[in-house]
């Protein structure tokens, strides 16, 4: 436990009437007054979908052709196999590691 926190009186959460309210409410405070956060923890919500926006991208046909090819050996929707393509190559850009083929 940490000592800073061991002692500490922690705020009580006010009642709200509706989500907007708790989210204004929780922009303007330091949320360490109302929680010890040295006893939280990682929680994964496995269930929990991302957000996604519908875009429109021109593709060579032949490039859409063998994606579609590679989406089928998966067997996988092909729109899918570009998302995994596109994540993978984000984050392999973000590390610095993201090279173009030649």
């Amino acid at each position: 436990m940490n000592k800073l926190n061991k002692n500490k009186v922690f705020k009580t959460i006010p009642k709200f009437k509706s989500e907007d309210e708790e989210r204004d409410f929780w922009d303007k405070v330091d949320s360490s007054e109302y929680f010890d956060w040295s006893k939280g923890r990682h929680v994964n919500f496995i269930n929990l979908k991302r957000s996604t926006q519908s875009i429109s991208l021109r593709v060579p046909v032949d490039v859409l052709d063998e994606i579609k090819i590679e989406a089928n050996k998966k067997d996988m929707p092909y729109q899918s196999l570009i998302k995994m393509y596109l994540t993978t190559a984000l984050k392999a850009d973000q590390k610095g590691k993201f090279a173009f083929a030649s």
